[in-house]
């Protein structure tokens, strides 16, 4: 890191915060203490007179983030996905933001083409359009293969975007350190973890072949949902800082008038959008976590098409057992379970107590469920869950964060599309038939699977693993104490008994 060059990025973020107005709504929000917002002002107001306001229609935090740059743009969308850190009412606003720039020269990209690929654009391309789409991180071009004639998404990142990027990140470092030392109170929102977060996921953006793994693994994995298509990922015209895709051809989910036009049924699109992102994020644990209508195509055939893989979200398999017993738990206002299921999983401490746990739950899903069925929002539910489960010594979990951003954006795709939506009704039947396949009986069988076949990996080795344990425990202790023999028995036992299974896993399996 450069200090010198540090301190005057921040000195150019306060100015374009104090100017844009931005200052007091960003302090409030992360509700500063006197010293922080002393030192920020100071840090800011002498040179606030530098730029323009920019858009006065936008909200005065999008307009500064905007006037700042790329980096920071990036880092209000991440922001958008924490009301944890910045509050509810800034993380809406943050989601107006729209991640786009003026494109750079289509000499420079095919001269980026080039230099990735290691061939000149004519030999692999036949066509190559001027940019169709420009964000912070890279842009877009619709081009055709040489090779077969089709249509492909050449995506290309933009020149010196990672030392740009890089320098930001290193900026945003000093700033976190600046305010867990003057504001001690803001540890709990763990700045730097914040910082680590939006770090680990731009520097995935930053390399296009991460994007293009994604995008495969995201492909097998729903390769049999019905009335959805993902574009295929062309390999050997991929790499760090070009990737290919398939061409995406449909209508956007967003123009109602053009889906209506040609004849798609709104609300079956609705409800598809809404199963399969609840199938992707329990089924698989592997979802798309940036579904807006901007990502989200309606081809000829009425299948929806996913695009654009920079922002996946990941749960694994416990989180996600946790996670629809808790839905569940909720569809059913069954609310001692729910609190079970938090004390069982330890996301609260066990010196809480369940009935009052229980009883906050009722506070946050009775209201609710009293409601118009069209008016309910599980994205909402989930973030009053949270609100309480902080209450009682939660600690805030990054992916479940994730998961109640998309599912508030899934639900409004839904809604645009379907006003008349209800929820629960659509998203029961998805939570229902998750419960039976991984919380039943055929569970715990496919479970006792899983652990068999590891014991069966370890068979060669469980009798060294074994007598290696049985040395330890009979080696002479430093202190007299109760006899070593009932151990060296319980040791011999387990290790037997571990034996015999791993044996007849191996045989069996």
């Amino acid at each position: 890191m450069r200090g010198p060059h540090n301190i005057w990025r921040l000195v150019r973020t306060g100015a374009t915060l104090e100017r844009t107005g931005a200052m007091g709504v960003v302090l409030d929000a992360f509700d500063a203490p006197p010293p922080l917002r002393v030192a920020a002002r100071v840090l800011g107001w002498p040179f606030k007179w530098l730029g323009d306001e920019g858009d006065l229609t936008m909200p005065p935090a999008v307009r500064a983030l905007n006037a700042l740059g790329p980096a920071y743009i990036k880092f209000g969308q991440v922001l958008s996905t924490r009301p944890d850190v910045v509050g509810d009412h800034m993380a809406t606003e943050l989601r107006v933001l729209q991640d786009k720039l003026p494109p750079f020269s289509i000499e420079d990209a095919k001269g980026a083409v080039e230099a990735e690929l290691g061939l000149p654009v004519d030999q692999l391309f036949s066509e190559f359009s001027a940019p169709v789409a420009a964000a912070s991180i890279a842009q877009v071009h619709k081009a055709r293969l040489v090779e077969s004639g089709e249509t492909v998404a050449v995506k290309i990142l933009r020149p010196g975007v990672e030392r740009a990027f890089r320098k930001d990140i290193d900026a945003f470092y000093l700033a976190a350190n600046m305010i867990e030392l003057l504001s001690p109170a803001s540890r709990r929102l763990r700045p730097l973890d914040v910082i680590r977060h939006f770090e680990g996921v731009v520097m995935g953006e930053l390399d296009l072949r991460l994007e293009s793994a994604a995008a495969s693994e995201f492909a097998a994995n729903t390769t049999q949902d019905a009335g959805f298509q993902l574009p295929d990922v062309k390999w050997p015209y991929s790499g760090r800082r070009v990737m290919t895709l398939g061409w995406a051809e449909g209508i956007a989910l967003g123009d109602n008038d053009a889906l209506d036009a040609a004849g798609h049924d709104r609300v079956a699109l609705s409800e598809r959008v809404l199963q399969l992102f609840l199938n992707h994020a329990l089924r698989d644990g592997f979802f798309h976590a940036d579904m807006h209508q901007g990502n989200l195509k309606v081809a000829g055939n009425g299948d929806i098409i996913a695009y654009d893989f920079g922002i996946m979200g990941h749960i694994d398999e416990y989180t996600r057992r946790v996670y629809a017993e808790i839905l569940y738990g909720f569809i059913r206002r069954d609310y001692k379970r729910v609190a079970e299921v938090h004390f069982e999983a330890g996301y609260v401490p066990a010196d809480r107590d369940v009935d009052e746990f229980a009883r906050a739950l009722r506070a946050v899903g009775e209201p609710i469920f009293g409601m118009d069925a069209t008016r309910i929002s599980m994205g909402k539910l989930l973030a009053y869950l949270f609100e309480v489960t902080e209450r009682f010594g939660m600690e805030t979990r990054t992916e479940l964060i994730l998961l109640q951003r998309t599912m508030v954006v899934v639900e409004g795709v839904a809604r645009s599309l379907n006003p008349r939506m209800n929820i629960w009704k659509v998203a029961q039947p998805v939570v229902e038939d998750y419960i039976k396949k991984s919380i039943g009986p055929r569970a715990a069988l496919n479970d006792l699977g899983k652990t068999a076949l590891v014991m069966a990996r370890f068979g060669p080795r469980l009798p060294g693993l074994v007598e290696a344990a049985l040395i330890r425990q009979a080696s002479p202790a430093p202190a007299p104490g109760p006899s070593p023999w009932p151990r060296r028995l319980l040791w011999g036992g387990l290790g037997l008994c571990i034996g015999v299974a791993g044996t007849l896993s191996w045989t069996l399996l």
